[in-house]
């Protein structure tokens, strides 16, 4: 069989939750924390973990924008890419899975938001492109909603604010120029051109990160929907972590129903678009030898434990949803288990396409073999760490317990199996003593191997 070609479309800042394919691997209680039926349905995202495989416990190595991505394209942790927090360029050099890709003959390609080349905003096409070599569509920074071409095909932001400047605004904007459409398109129009050599093609859509606006008709879609508040957002909170935080800018005191409404308006475009993709792909007979993965940087608490946002070590923050689709080689209806950090992804996609030449001094994982194996439920108990941008809180989680350590609280320990909503700290329980000690050991372990700053300086709590 000839070389497989790659597609990765991915997301920003996407709650698992929200893809129907996570619901039916939870309890009901957990499938619908926003109240009973209250959900998008995704059934083109949902048909890729039907036809191929779904992890259930995949983590962003920080859950924010710019450090995970790092990781996701480099293989390492933020240490190593210098990439700590949002707005910091990827080290120059760094070899990608894309180089790496590039070097074995493969057309590569990267379309929409970037968020790797320091504070350029929008920064279209980037000078350093890390092994994409078509990154005409590639911009840095910014969560823009209408986008167009000019005459010589030079992409540009098409809504503008009273100074003239590009603006993050829907500004009617439509099926052809709505960003997550628009980037479709442009993919759509990569994949034809590129359709008889092998490719790699990475479009990262902005959506659903905020701001909370969509284009007509999933801007009302969701108008009639009430969300309930999750039962995380009314635990005391003299009950939580003192690393949570409460107070400050992503403190949710309630639920906006009308965000609410329109994340689920984005999360409904973003899939009908990736069943676009899906329909081009099978027209053209190149559906069998494509690698189709859907994934995104990190999650979105929505209200949960009293938050907006990501930033914090919670499952809805943290983990990150992650299908793959390869028809033949990847048995439908996988689930993996086993934990894995965005530090995986590039030593394991190499793996998986038989690629021989690896991405050098890598961090991660090649767990090729988990994926292409006949095992339809795939469970591992391998502990993996992430942090976050400030380093207030190193986590170890496996596909069953969290441990967090931090600079201000004493260490929590959850059992997400008995605790889905990570409420009752643990580590002090004798039942989870032996559990306890061997996650700790682990975690330093692992950051000792890393170099992690956090524990060079002796701050954590353990």
């Amino acid at each position: 069989m000839s070389k497989p070609n790659l597609l990765i479309i991915h997301t920003d800042e996407h709650n698992f939750r929200t893809l129907g394919c996570y619901r039916d691997l939870m309890t009901e209680d957990q499938a619908f924390v926003w109240g009973p039926g209250v959900k998008v349905d995704t059934p083109h995202i949902d048909s890729l973990a039907r036809d191929g495989a779904i992890c259930d416990s995949y983590y962003s190595s920080s859950p924010v924008c710019s450090p995970s991505r790092a990781s996701f394209v480099s293989g390492l942790y933020p240490i190593a890419t210098d990439v700590y927090k949002n707005d910091i360029p990827l080290k120059e050099g760094l070899i990608t899975f894309a180089e790496v890709l590039k070097n074995q003959g493969y057309a590569t390609s990267y379309l929409g938001k970037w968020h790797l080349g320091g504070e350029a905003k929008p920064g279209f096409a980037p000078e350093h492109k890390f092994g994409f070599e078509d990154n005409r569509y590639m911009w840095n920074r910014g969560h823009w909603k209408k986008l167009g071409l000019k005459e010589d095909g030079t992409p540009y932001v098409a809504a503008r604010n009273n100074r003239g400047g590009p603006a993050s605004r829907v500004d009617g904007a439509d099926e052809k120029s709505f960003t997550t459409d628009w980037l479709t398109t442009r993919t759509l129009e990569i994949i034809e051109r590129d359709q008889n050599q092998p490719f790699c093609i990475m479009v990262s859509i902005p959506d659903p990160h905020g701001p909370n606006t969509v284009r007509a008709p999933y801007d009302t879609m969701y108008k009639d929907m009430v969300f309930q508040n999750p039962r995380t957002m009314d635990f005391p909170v003299e009950k939580m972590p003192k690393w949570h935080r409460f107070g400050d800018r992503n403190t949710a005191y309630e639920l906006n129903q009308r965000q609410m409404q329109r994340y689920f308006g984005m999360v409904k475009c973003i899939d009908d678009n990736v069943g676009r993709i899906l329909a081009d792909l099978e027209a053209g007979g190149l559906d069998q030898n494509t690698i189709v993965i859907f994934t995104a940087d990190h999650g979105d608490l929505m209200g949960e434990h009293r938050r907006h946002n990501k930033g914090m070590p919670y499952e809805g923050s943290a983990k990150i949803p992650f299908v793959i689709r390869w028809p033949g080689k990847i048995a439908p209806g996988k689930v993996v288990n086993t934990a894995y950090t965005t530090v995986d992804f590039g030593p394991t996609i190499l793996g998986i396409m038989g690629i021989e030449e690896e991405i050098p001094n890598a961090h991660g994982l090649n767990d090729a073999a988990a994926f292409l194996s006949d095992e339809k439920v795939v469970d591992d108990d391998r502990i993996v760490y992430m942090t976050t941008s400030t380093s207030q809180t190193i986590m170890a989680v496996n596909r069953r317990y969290k441990l967090v350590l931090s600079q201000i609280d004493d260490p929590w320990l959850y059992d997400l199996h008995k605790d889905p909503d990570e409420l009752v700290n643990v580590y002090s329980d004798p039942e989870y003593k032996e559990i306890a000690e061997n996650f700790k050991a682990e975690l330093i372990a692992q950051m000792a191997r890393y170099n992690e700053p956090a524990l060079r300086k002796g701050r954590l709590i353990y």
